[in-house]
């Protein structure tokens, strides 16, 4: 034995002594022949053919050099970076099937080879009936996928032998769960080293086991709270036929695990079924057999195990069968016991989903503890999907459950209006999930039309905002709504409560998706007031509805913003003017900004009230200048068919000034009234120089007077005012409406002339009051009139007085731009006081009874 080891030692001083001498660059291995080593340095299969790196020994440079048991070789490198082109692979064939193994620690031999990327393999050939076992050194080992990367690139590969067949038991780095792996047979172990590592161990040591009567079993032990991925044998491509695998699990008492199955297949059996296999002995003393589909049970305490069974397969389609779960250990959860009810049976079409958050990125490895939700004690998972018409009682395992949020759906349909269009729907968030402890993030309500039926939102109390980069939303909640018409979606926008939007009318299919913010939402989901409804068909895309406040400032934008309105789309804007308000309309840039390609894009405006002039601009026009508004209005947008490119987005916003407050207004009045006291002073002098004339040389005869005729219709259709008694209820509004042509009668026929009157008759308003939206000129115009045949009201009208006019004006000039020159209230001031004095006058004429 003596005389053995010196001869051994011998020959280590002689491989030494020549490697001192070796030339630098050049290189010496030497293989002892009981080693049963074989190294090969060879091209690496991701180096491009053209560049290459040979490899020259003492008789010839070629590319792959391969050095035997018992054989020493002296080479160098032609290049000066060997380790961009070369690997090597470095392989111990241990046999135990002819002798005994050499258990124990595995060692890295040879040593002193040259800096390439190499991988050492130990080929252990045994027995069907020995089982062998790997145990890993700490940090012990993790699993991955087989085409994912370990971050020091030290990875670990094990296989084990059916037959002749190899089968990939797994593919691990450092730093994990795995402490032992036990193969049945015999294993191939594979280290892969970067050409830089310093590793000088194998981590790992190889024992003798008797039969385990299985492919394999993994061993993963836990110390504290964390988490492991593992996978079954050959995964992805197919867990063999009819075999068996386990999991050991070995967990502090104080601590719980859950299995989460994340992703499997199934293969197609002929014979027997494909199942898992639980013993967990500090619940039951029997296993528990549960199918892949079945829920995995969670919070269980102490070790336990767990296997997984194939099956025969069908010739003919054998299928697949995998299977990649997680185990999850952490401190117990709801130590409390707490049950929340979740009633849902009353609720129709509707789906509630609780789930973790998106993983935060940053770091991979560190343990987040897992949130899970059960429906019953081993009925667990990281998401759950609770359907209408069931209640359900749910608890969560889970150490802080902000890592989870709740989006739920509900679908509204309607598919016939005689059933279902005096229904309105509440579109607001049920108590059953407001009420849970984690945080709504999404409510979706799919409302769903045929083409014929429209969908009308409301909010009466609350009012929407429309969130834009003037007036952004900072409330808790927002919805988003989106309407699709024949596949085409239409994004109306964001928008929040508290607003002056009150209805939005839309077309076909609309969804609506609540998001909130913040906990706040928890309080403001008490006040919750948007309700829907079917209405028949609308022939614009979306109608609004503005019903703003005397002080509110309105910012409105057209749908679609950041694309554009679509083609040939039509949006109208239906706002309310408060009352003793005037509006200010303006748009925030001067024209529209696209080029038609074919149609036209309008602008139209018109107020609310009989004969009132629309204000139209097209595309290739400037936009109007701010407009005063004193009634309601109608605000309407069309699109044309843009070249590409080119979209139209228009904002425009709306203020309120009071009519009182107005000191131009006050005084063009008093100058109006100052030029008609003048005016009216001249005619009844005039006048009365006549009437004193012809009445003398007439006195016997009497003067022909208009006559009252109590059939006239003096009440015009629409909504009834404020005030209980009105005009039309008394004669205070019934006057004679005297012309020359009446009062001088015989001085007429004496004259043979005729005269006109200076005064219109009044007849009463029987048109409509202009409740519909301004129609835009067809699309096949190819010129466009500009309308301005509309009436000016007279200032301060009462909403709710009837319109009234006592003189007809004519339309004013046409500015430069386009614009309707506003007419001053010293006109209007002037054509009221006209009335009264002729009103007066006419008394004055009258013949005294």
């Amino acid at each position: 034995m003596a005389g053995g080891r010196s001869v051994a030692l011998a020959a280590g001083l002689l491989l030494a002594a020549a490697q001192l001498l070796q030339p630098a660059g050049s290189f010496a291995i030497f293989l002892h022949a009981a080693d049963n080593i074989t190294v090969t340095i060879k091209p690496g299969s991701s180096v491009p053919q053209l560049k290459s790196c040979k490899i020259c020994t003492r008789k010839i440079c070629k590319s792959e050099l391969r050095i035997t048991a018992g054989v020493k070789e002296e080479f160098t490198f032609q290049c000066a970076t060997p380790e961009k082109y070369l690997v090597m692979e470095i392989q111990k064939n241990i046999d135990c099937m002819s002798g005994p193994c050499p258990f124990g620690d595995v060692h890295l031999q040879p040593s002193a080879l040259p800096h390439l990327n190499r991988t050492y393999i130990w080929d252990v050939k045994a027995n069907k009936k020995v089982g062998l076992e790997l145990k890993f050194s700490t940090p012990w080992l993790r699993q991955i996928g087989p085409t994912d990367t370990c971050p020091d690139l030290i990875t670990y590969s094990i296989s084990g032998c059916i037959d002749t067949t190899s089968v990939s038991i797994g593919t691990f780095c450092r730093n994990g769960s795995v402490s032992r792996v036990k193969v049945q047979g015999g294993v191939v172990m594979a280290l892969q080293l970067p050409w830089n590592s310093d590793l000088t161990t194998s981590g790992f040591n190889i024992a003798n086991r008797s039969s385990i009567k299985r492919l394999c079993i993994i061993e993963s032990t836990f110390k504290g709270e964390t988490s492991a991925t593992l996978m079954s044998a050959n995964y992805p491509l197919g867990f063999p036929e009819d075999e068996l695998m386990t999991w050991q699990f070995v967990v502090p008492s104080n601590l719980r695990s859950s299995i989460i199955f994340r992703n499997y297949s199934l293969s197609n059996c002929e014979r027997k079924e494909e199942r898992v296999e639980y013993y967990l002995p500090a619940l039951y003393s029997s296993p528990e057999v549960l199918k892949l589909s079945d829920k995995q049970p969670a919070n269980i305490p102490g070790n336990f195990n767990l296997s997984l069974q194939g099956c025969d397969h069908d010739d003919q389609n054998p299928g697949i069968l995998s299977l990649l779960f997680q185990i999850v250990v952490q401190h117990p959860q709801n130590e409390e016991n707490v049950t929340y009810l979740i009633d849902l049976r009353r609720e129709r079409d509707m789906s509630i989903t609780i789930e973790p958050k998106s993983p935060h990125s940053g770091h991979p490895l560190l343990f987040e503890p897992e949130c899970l939700i059960c429906k019953d004690p081993r009925t667990c998972e990281r998401n759950v999907t609770l359907t209408s018409g069931t209640m359900y009682g749910i608890f969560f395992l889970c150490y802080d459950l902000e890592h989870l949020r709740i989006t739920a759906e509900k679908t509204i349909a309607c598919w016939d209006l005689r059933y279902c269009q005096k229904k309105i729907y509440d579109l607001t968030v049920p108590r059953a999930i407001s009420q849970l402890p984690v945080r709504l993030d999404k409510f979706t309500w799919k409302l769903l039309a045929p083409e014929e039926i429209n969908v009308e939102i409301i909010s009466l109390s609350l009012k929407l905002q429309q969130h834009i980069q003037e007036q952004r939303c900072n409330k808790s909640y927002s919805y988003s709504i989106v309407s699709t018409t024949k596949g085409k979606e239409l994004s109306l926008g964001i928008f929040c409560p508290g607003g002056s939007i009150e209805k939005i009318q839309m077309r076909d299919n609309i969804t609506i998706s609540l998001k909130t913010f913040g906990r706040g939402f928890l309080n403001d989901s008490l006040n919750q007031d948007l309700k829907m409804s079917f209405v028949p068909f609308i022939k614009e895309e979306c109608i609004f509805t503005v019903t703003p406040d005397p002080k509110a400032q309105v910012y409105l934008q057209t749908p679609n913003w950041f694309e554009g309105l679509p083609p040939y789309v039509s949006v109208s804007w239906n706002i309310t003017v408060p009352s003793k308000q005037v509006a200010r309309l303006a748009f925030l840039k001067e024209r529209m900004d696209i080029i038609c390609e074919t149609g036209r894009a309008y602008v139209n405006i018109k107020e609310q009230k009989p004969k009132a002039e629309e204000t139209v601009r097209r595309e290739d026009e400037l936009l109007p200048e701010p407009l005063h508004m004193y009634h309601h209005f109608w605000v309407n947008i069309s699109n044309c068919n843009p070249v590409p490119k080119k979209q139209l987005s228009l904002q425009f916003w709306v203020t309120f000034v009071s009519q009182k407050t107005d000191l131009s207004v006050i005084i063009a009045v008093v100058v109006g009234v100052a030029g008609a006291l003048s005016i009216i002073g001249i005619i009844i002098c005039c006048t009365r120089k006549k009437y004193v004339h012809y009445s003398r040389k007439k006195e016997s005869q009497n003067p022909g007077v208009g006559t009252y005729n109590a059939n006239i219709n003096t009440h015009m259709p629409g909504r009834q005012g404020l005030f209980k008694k009105r005009r039309q209820d008394n004669d205070s509004h019934v006057y004679a409406v005297i012309d020359d042509a009446m009062v001088y009668g015989d001085l007429l026929k004496e004259s043979n002339g005729s005269v006109n009157p200076e005064v219109d008759v009044y007849r009463p308003f029987d048109g409509p009051v202009g409740d519909t939206p301004p129609t835009p000129p067809p699309i096949s115009f190819k010129r466009t009139t500009k309308i301005s045949n509309s009436e000016e009201l007279p200032f301060c009208p009462e909403r709710d007085s009837e319109p009234y006019t006592f003189a007809h004006h004519k339309p004013e000039e046409t500015r430069s731009n386009g614009d309707k020159s506003v007419k001053g209230i010293g006109d209007v001031g002037m054509s009221l006081l006209e009335s009264k004095e002729q009103e007066g006058l006419v008394e004055q004429l009258m013949p005294k009874e």
